[in-house]
């Protein structure tokens, strides 16, 4: 199964986050972007792709201990920015930054604990994507009016693990299908 873990905005939060992105898609070219839809928005703490289900438990095991490790911490929506050249378009974090790239170190070691294999460690980007492209496109318009976007400030108390599943269907705009397998409190260690 395709398993990533990640941190949930609140439904407040999403909502302030669906109105800037309603406005972000009445900027002239919106319509070149595929914007994530709202099922979708998470911070990705470490994405796992395809896990073998003999794996799964050891995993479940240990970002269990990686949540009990990590107190619950601040955090917002804030500003934006981009990859690749306009490829992603995204929403970005304010708060205790630290303790999330915390987490997501230890999100990230607990699946190469559990034996899987992730690859060439990245620096941890926080970010929410919004949209996305296949192409090459000049995202500056929407990241210059994210710029002063900022949500209220919530605790965040949990870690997520998230399977994903792509679309099979080939129809236009298909969007992935998320669902959350798992939830840990985070601090629950003491």
């Amino acid at each position: 199964m395709r398993l990533f873990a990640a941190l949930l905005p609140p439904d407040d939060v999403a909502d302030a986050l669906a109105r800037e992105v309603a406005a972000l898609r009445d900027l002239p070219g919106a319509d070149g972007l595929r914007w994530t839809g709202r099922p979708g928005w998470h911070f990705t703490l470490a994405f796992y792709g395809e896990v073998d289900e003999e794996l799964v438990p050891e995993l479940r095991t240990r970002l269990e201990r990686a949540a009990g490790r990590t107190a619950a911490f601040p955090l917002a929506l804030h500003g934006g920015g981009q990859f690749g050249r306009g490829k992603a378009l995204w929403a970005g974090a304010d708060g205790d930054l630290r303790a999330l790239g915390l987490l997501a170190g230890r999100a990230e070691a607990a699946a190469r604990r559990s034996g899987i294999e992730m690859g060439e460690h990245r620096r941890y980007q926080a970010h929410l994507t919004v949209a996305r492209s296949r192409s090459t496109v000049d995202v500056r318009p929407y990241v210059t009016a994210l710029h002063d976007f900022g949500s209220r400030t919530w605790t965040v108390d949990e870690l997520v693990l998230v399977r994903s599943d792509l679309p099979k269907s080939g129809v236009p705009g298909e969007q992935p299908r998320y669902e959350p397998v798992a939830r840990w409190a985070l601090g629950a260690a003491g």
